[in-house]
């Protein structure tokens, strides 16, 4: 995986966050909240959720509740937010995007 690994700090997290506009959080965390227009769409979300972070050996925390989801990443190992939390964030908003239309 090219994505490191290494913890990164707030100043850098925040940055990254920019780009990342639907995503809040500090270096313990970070989460969106995504509202789907069903549940069968919430779940095909988070099927397609699993597969992207299975491709990335990178898995993120996924709360469902009816066509709501909150995905937090976090790299456990660490105990800190790296660089491929943040690549995950980003493919999920890919995923999302592909969903909501």
């Amino acid at each position: 995986m090219a994505e490191s690994r290494t913890p990164l700090d707030d100043g850098t997290i925040q940055t990254r966050l920019d780009e990342l506009p639907d995503w809040h959080g500090d270096r313990s965390g970070i989460t969106r909240v995504v509202e789907l227009p069903s549940f069968p769409e919430a779940i095909a979300v988070v099927d397609a959720v699993a597969q992207v972070a299975e491709e990335m050996d990178h898995h993120p925390d996924i709360d469902i509740r009816w066509r709501t989801l909150t995905f937090h990443n976090v790299t456990y190992t660490e105990n800190a937010v790296t660089a491929l939390d943040l690549e995950l964030a980003r493919r999920i908003d890919d995923v999302v995007a592909r969903h909501s239309g």
